[in-house]
């Protein structure tokens, strides 16, 4: 098929290269404008607009698609038959939708009408959620509100991170993309509501919905006065942003486990057994100090309660305590388990940065 690319993040860059690979035509690529970044603030194109410039395809960024109608002529020559849009990051106008005669389709990273919004698979590790997954979705002007075709569910492991997760998530889109255009090919053009039919598509639940919206400087600060599996959370979902005061810069904490008893079985072997001895056994791990054994009521919030060599760090909480296993103090390298300990240099009955009143 002849297909109109719409992405930005690498996340998109495994979908682009998947249609590739099944034989499909990139008759062209829309991403969002270079950014400065770095020090030096200089203008870096994004990735997908990086590797579609190494294949030779053509590439257009319009800062804004809905105002630039210019573009909106340049990509409705290509002819393509149908587009696929994987975090482009801009909603497209009701002008763009209509292009494709086969209509516009895009890869969602959740279970929707399960975060819908910019952040998927952050707002998911944030709240726990045991599963997510991806859907592929007709698009309509509204965001992330179309009927789903084709969805696959994913579990999510308690020690798995933003990036991990990101990365399961993309194979699994670009695989279903590869699965939905045949069928999207086989129903044919005509009048949406006919073709959708011919789908068989599912409408959206109006239960469950949430709405993941863009995450800010403010979220990425770790309270110690939360659960351990708030900041724990907090960490995988935000990684690697989360971050603690330390002196007047900020320490990146880049890898956690809760020490919760009734989830050793989800923990590392040396956290299944510190959290036998320093984890509460109750459901939610919020008990009192949150420790079942050792402790104290003196040991506020982001105290040192133990160095674990070769491991970490076990760090108090407002529940039960957590172990810090990987960290990047400012302008080093990021380090982990006795690198760590000897980087950090805190003993037990020390502060890690600072308690939020």
């Amino acid at each position: 098929m002849k297909v109109l690319f719409w992405g930005t993040p690498a996340y998109a860059v495994v979908s682009l290269e998947a249609l590739r690979q099944a034989g499909h035509s990139i008759v062209g690529v829309v991403s969002q404008p270079d950014r400065r970044r770095g020090r030096g603030k200089a203008l870096v194109p994004s990735p997908v607009k990086q590797r579609a410039l190494e294949l030779g395809l053509p590439v257009f960024t319009p800062e804004r698609i809905r105002r630039d109608l210019a573009c909106q002529h340049e990509l409705a020559a290509l002819g393509a038959e149908v587009s696929v849009v994987v975090a482009f990051g801009q909603i497209l106008p009701p002008a763009v939708l209509s292009q494709p005669p086969l209509g516009c389709w895009n890869g969602h990273g959740s279970l929707l009408p399960r975060w819908r919004g910019a952040a998927p698979i952050q707002w998911a590790l944030l709240e726990g959620d045991a599963e997510t997954g991806v859907g592929i979705m007709a698009m309509e002007e509204g965001l992330d509100t179309g009927p789903v075709l084709l969805e696959r569910r994913l579990a999510i492991p308690l020690l798995q991170n933003a990036g991990q997760l990101s990365e399961r998530l993309a194979c699994l889109t670009g695989e279903l993309l590869v699965e939905a255009l045949p069928l999207i090919e086989a129903a044919g053009a005509g009048p949406e509501p006919d073709r959708l039919a011919r789908l068989g598509v599912r409408a959206q639940a109006v239960e469950g919905l949430s709405h993941a919206r863009q995450l800010t400087k403010e979220d990425t600060r770790v309270d110690w006065s939360d659960t351990a599996l708030a900041i724990h959370r907090r960490v995988m979902g935000l990684h690697p942003n989360a971050s603690c005061p330390w002196g007047s810069e900020r320490l990146k904490l880049l890898a956690t486990e809760p020490l919760v008893a009734r989830l050793a079985d989800q923990l590392t072997p040396v956290s299944a057994a510190l959290a036998a001895r320093w984890g509460s056994s109750a459901r939610d791990g919020t008990a009192a100090h949150g420790c079942s054994a050792g402790g104290s009521p003196a040991d506020g919030p982001g105290t040192v309660l133990e160095v674990v060599e070769g491991e970490g760090l076990v760090l108090a909480t407002g529940g039960c305590p957590v172990l810090l296993r990987q960290a990047q103090l400012p302008g080093r390298r990021p380090s982990e388990g006795q690198a760590l300990i000897q980087q950090l240099g805190l003993v037990a009955g020390d502060r890690i940065g600072a308690n939020t009143p």
